[in-house]
C-alpha cells in the first residue's frame, strides 16, 4: 500500500529531469500521474503552460482520464537555456517570456485545479522554486527574480486556500545535474564546482535528492504544513 494510493497528480514539465524523477517518485507512492511537457511521452499531455488554452485543457483531459486531481507540482520553468549575462544585456521580451513560463504558469495552473480541488475537499500542490533568490545568484536576473516570485506566490496563495482545506509549499532544488542542465556544458562549466564546493555535502545534486521532499509534501504527513519552503541544496544554504 502506497501513502497516495488513489490520489490523481498533475506533474508539469515531467518528460525529464527533477519532473520525471517527482512523477516517478509519486507513483512508486501509488499515485496515478498525469505527465504535462512541451514534448510528453506517449501517454502524457502536451501543454505549454505559460498558456491558458493549453492549461485548461491540461487539466479537462486529466478530469476526463481520471474523474479528480488530488495534486499538482508545479515543475516546469525556464534555466538552462539562459544565457548568463548582467541585467543591464537581458533584453525585455526575454525577460518576459521566463516571467510568462516560470511564474504567470503557475498562477494559470494553480487557478485551473483549484476550483476542482475545492469541490473534492482539499488538495496538494508544490510549487518548485530554487536555492538561488537565497543566495543571490548574479548574471540571471530573471530567472532567480522569477523563482523568488514562486516563494511569494506560495506563501500567499497558501493563506488564501488554507480554508478549502488546500496547501500550499515550495520546494527550491540547489544546482542539479539534470539532463536539461548536461546538455549544456557551458553552464555546468560555469556553475557545477562552485556549487560542489559551497554546499556542506559536497557532491552533484540529482534530481532523484529532489523527490523525497516533494513526495512527504503530497501525502497524509504533511497535513498541518502550508506556506513553507523547503530548500534541497546539500548545505549550500540555512535559514
Amino acid at each position: 500500500m502506497g501513502q497516495l494510493d488513489g490520489k490523481v497528480a498533475i506533474v508539469t514539465g515531467a518528460a525529464q529531469g527533477i519532473g520525471r524523477a517527482i512523477a516517478e517518485g509519486l507513483a512508486r507512492e501509488g499515485a496515478d500521474v498525469v505527465v504535462a511537457d512541451l514534448n510528453p511521452p506517449e501517454d502524457g499531455i502536451r501543454a505549454d503552460v505559460s498558456s491558458e488554452e493549453d492549461v485548461a485543457r491540461m487539466v479537462e483531459e486529466t478530469l476526463k482520464r481520471h474523474g479528480r486531481v488530488d495534486i499538482l507540482v508545479n515543475n516546469a520553468g525556464l534555466y538552462a537555456s539562459l544565457e548568463m549575462r548582467a541585467f543591464t544585456e537581458i533584453p525585455l521580451e526575454e525577460w518576459n517570456t521566463v516571467m510568462e513560463v516560470n511564474v504567470a504558469s503557475m498562477f494559470l495552473t494553480c487557478r485551473a485545479v483549484v476550483p476542482v480541488m475545492r469541490d473534492q475537499g482539499g488538495g496538494k500542490i508544490v510549487n518548485i522554486s530554487s536555492g538561488t533568490p537565497f543566495r543571490g545568484v548574479p548574471f540571471l536576473l530573471h530567472y532567480v527574480t522569477s523563482k523568488g516570485a514562486i516563494v511569494a506566490l506560495t506563501r500567499s496563495l497558501a493563506k488564501e486556500l488554507g480554508k478549502d482545506g488546500i496547501h500550499v509549499n515550495c520546494v527550491a532544488p540547489g544546482f542539479t545535474m539534470s539532463e536539461g542542465v548536461k546538455a549544456h556544458p557551458e553552464v555546468v562549466e560555469k556553475l557545477r564546482d562552485a556549487s560542489v564546493a559551497a554546499r556542506t555535502i559536497q557532491r552533484d545534486q540529482v534530481p532523484e535528492d529532489v523527490v523525497g521532499a516533494v513526495v512527504f509534501l503530497c501525502t497524509p504527513a504533511a497535513d498541518f504544513v502550508t506556506g513553507q519552503t523547503m530548500v534541497i541544496d546539500g548545505g549550500q544554504f540555512f535559514h
